[in-house]
């Protein structure tokens, strides 16, 4: 599939500049094929890809600590020998036990002091780190000082071994220069390739960029206050001083930030110019019929948010919106509204969910809705009826073909499916509005994709449940318009949240399952939530998406879906009605599950996360998270949302091992401190990073942003922001080569990485 047919803007022919062709010059022209094979597990493959990783901290040999000399709690670079080392509780060691966190210890000397490095891992990584710290070893090892009973300490300090091999090789030159009081960098490394190594490829590359002109337009550098290009890659690998340092990265955080931001707002003004059908409702058509029906008034944010999306569905241009809101604020009904409108103007709207499962209840929620308003060809369908058609990847072959008939011939007017409608065999007879639920689970590439099935440009309306910080808008979502609804509709019931601590108070867990008795017996219902789905010695152990975040205890296996069922089944909840319900259990299963719990034929669901958005329940008023330290807290609040959605108070129980103090423990802290789903957006960013910005993978450790941090650098971005903005009103058509490659390299970019991932 050709990048252009991925790219939501009109492709440029690459690299119209010197810099661009010089920095999209593959590693193994500089470095010689077998080098750069080993720089392949970090994603560096050319040379512009080995100028922006940076050195993750500087030393020199005037900096070099004096072990006698160290106190708590400042930062040390020290030059040591490993004296001796230690693991404890892995597998083999005395007194092993097994759920117990490994660690190992080394003690090093600089034959002036003493010092003990600490190190947490998985069994494997000890075993490394073991091999690489065996006495007598030489090396660099920087970190902040700590006191641990009364002696010094570094906990998983940063290190560099310096071998015979390695200082043959660069570490005499490296040392050299540390001894004459220049800086040096340690870069992130892997296994097989040591910071050396990646210092000397540095060089070599450096050496090919000598007179690199400036792809930028003098005036956007000095309206940034910026360095020239290449002064700034010889200053952050290659310094003088420390403030050189920090001008140089200045220039890489504004490059990437202007990147970002150019790319957008060329994808805002290639929307804005293309020309789209306008898609008014018809008076006394399918969407006043649906008003009339409703058995309840709507919020004023769902009335205000629902006339700007009127507005814009009947200009001739492109709808492009994000609408973000609470849990539970009524998101789902303004976009059906918005699908009926398209359908009135005799067009059809597709509804592009994440998973099966939420697919599914969509296709619940919305024909409920409708009743015989989206019946068309049945006896009982309404005057203005139209079809609503599912379209999933495990759908019955015969299923399958009857849907994508209906859905080519225009027979139904709101087509809702996954991936699935991205598949060559689907084909519309008019799309018109391309609606994506939970934006954060798919990339602008995929939207793109949808989008190319309609024969004019469609409108697009995205969806998230997840609250999005203003910094985060101007980039993840910098191409699109946002509506907020931050109204929840009355009638909701209050949700507490209580945090369970599984190792001090083991009894409250017997508790959690005793709350569940209790609620069932009151006639309301239960969730329990898995982070994985089976154990993990079995074949096929991940959960839904289980991620391990930071403060996570990893030493201790999650608890299994499959296995809590089958004991809670048979214990504790055995005279209730259990059911089970996962990602990997056959489509027509899970329908079942579903159905039966939201009809009340089931007591309690344990389940993973495929039930964290669109799942509405109302007689569901407890929720039991087990390991909740697995998940983040975007994810949790998503969780806890599914409950407390009818009359009943709700109560979320967060079970965790994680230590008072740990980042998992503060996460699961401001979970159950506050419902506003604003403030713990906040404090998720300020956790994890943000997520690829512009491909499929948007969130957790996948973030395709190098340097910049949306939380800290908000000023950078708008300045980005508002230049790239003045280039595009001055420059649509990107004439400028320097701008030209710069929207280029982000698009393949990320058109690569959907390729990658799809």
């Amino acid at each position: 599939m050709p990048v252009s047919s991925l790219a939501s803007v009109t492709p440029i022919s690459p690299w119209r500049t010197d810099a661009y062709r010089r920095l999209a010059v593959k590693l193994e022209r500089v470095v010689g094929a077998r080098t750069a094979k080993s720089f392949e597990p970090l994603k560096l493959r050319t040379v512009g890809d080995l100028m922006h990783h940076l050195p993750r901290r500087y030393f020199s040999g005037t900096e070099l600590s004096d072990l006698s000399q160290l106190q708590p709690d400042e930062e040390a670079a020290v030059m040591a020998v490993v004296v001796r080392t230690r693991s404890f509780n892995t597998p083999g060691d005395a007194g092993y036990r097994p759920g117990q966190k490994p660690r190992l210890e080394a003690v090093v000397t600089d034959h002036r002091g003493y010092l003990t490095l600490t190190f947490f891992g998985k069994p494997h990584l000890i075993s490394y780190w073991k091999r690489q710290l065996e006495p007598g070893a030489r090396g660099i090892f920087a970190g902040k000082v700590r006191e641990f009973n009364g002696q010094l300490q570094l906990a998983h300090p940063e290190f560099v071994i310096l071998s015979d091999q390695a200082e043959h090789v660069a570490g005499n030159a490296a040392l050299a220069a540390a001894s004459q009081a220049q800086l040096v960098g340690l870069y992130p490394a892997s296994g097989k390739l040591r910071t050396w190594t990646i210092a000397e490829s540095v060089g070599l590359a450096l050496a090919t960029l000598d007179d690199l002109s400036d792809p930028l337009p003098e005036w956007v550098r000095a309206d940034a206050d910026v360095a020239e290009l290449g002064p700034a890659l010889r200053a952050v690998h290659q310094p003088q001083d420390r403030d050189q340092i920090e001008r140089g990265r200045e220039r890489l955080r504004f490059d990437e930030a202007f990147g970002l931001q150019l790319t957008m707002a060329r994808r805002r003004s290639d929307a804005a110019r293309q020309g789209a059908v306008a898609r008014s409702p018809r008076p006394g058509g399918l969407l006043d019929a649906f008003d009339a029906r409703l058995p309840f008034t709507l919020t004023a944010g769902q009335v205000e948010v629902s006339e700007q999306i009127m507005t814009e569905l009947g200009r001739d241009q492109a709808m492009q919106r994000l609408l973000q809101g609470e849990v539970g604020s009524g998101k789902t009904l303004v976009a059906l509204r918005a699908m009926l409108a398209v359908v009135d103007a005799g067009g059809q709207a597709a509804l592009l969910a994440p998973t099966e499962v939420l697919a599914g209840q969509h296709l619940h929620t919305i024909t409920q809705l409708l009743g015989d308003l989206g019946r068309a060809g049945e006896l009982d369908a309404a005057e203005h009826a139209t079809g609503v058609a599912l379209i999933t990847g495990s759908l019955p072959a015969a299923r399958r073909r009857e849907a994508t008939r209906r859905v080519a011939v225009g027979e139904a007017g709101i087509v809702i499916g996954t991936h699935a409608l991205l598949s060559a065999g689907v084909e519309f007879a008019d799309l018109g509005l391309v609606v994506v639920d939970e934006q954060h689970r798919f990339g602008v590439e995929q939207r793109a994709a949808l989008g190319a099935k309609a024969t004019s440009r469609p409108h697009v309306l995205v969806m998230t449940a997840t609250p999005i910080p203003r910094s985060v808008a101007m980039t993840v979502f910098g191409d699109l318009e946002t509506s907020t609804l931050r109204e929840v509709p009355a009638g909701r019931a209050d949700v507490s949240t209580v945090v369970v601590d599984t190792r001090r108070q083991p009894g409250w867990v017997d508790r959690a399952w005793q709350r569940i008795r209790e609620e069932v017996a009151g006639g309301r219902q239960a969730y329990v939530v898995c982070a994985r789905i089976t154990s993990p010695d079995a074949a096929q152990a991940p959960a839904d998406g289980e991620d391990l975040l930071p403060g996570t205890d990893d030493q201790a296996p999650a608890v299994a879906a499959e296995d809590l069922y089958a004991e809670l089944s048979g214990g504790p909840l055995a005279q209730l009605r259990v059911d089970l319900l996962h990602g990997q259990l056959p489509s027509e299963q899970k329908e079942a599950v579903m159905q039966r719990f939201a009809a009340g034929e089931s007591d309690v669901l344990v389940a993973t996360t495929v039930i964290e958005v669109g799942v509405d329940v109302p007689n569901a008023s407890v929720m039991v998270i087990c390991d909740a330290d697995r998940f983040g807290i975007s994810q949790l609040h998503q969780l806890r949302g599914r409950i407390g959605r009818g009359a009943h108070p709700g109560v979320c129980l967060l079970l965790t091992g994680a230590p008072v103090g740990s980042l998992a423990r503060d996460r699961l802290d401001a979970v159950a401190r506050t419902r506003d789903g604003f403030a713990l957006a906040e404090v998720d960013l300020e956790q994890r990073r943000e997520g690829d910005v512009l491909g499929a993978s948007q969130s957790g450790s996948r973030s395709s942003l190098r340097l910049l941090r949306v939380l800290e650098d908000v000023e950078v971005i708008t300045q980005a922001r508002e230049l790239a903005s003045r280039c595009i009103a001055a420059d649509p058509e990107l004439a400028d080569p320097g701008l030209a490659d710069i929207v280029t390299s982000i698009e393949e970019r990320a058109a690569g990485d959907w390729l990658e991932r799809t």
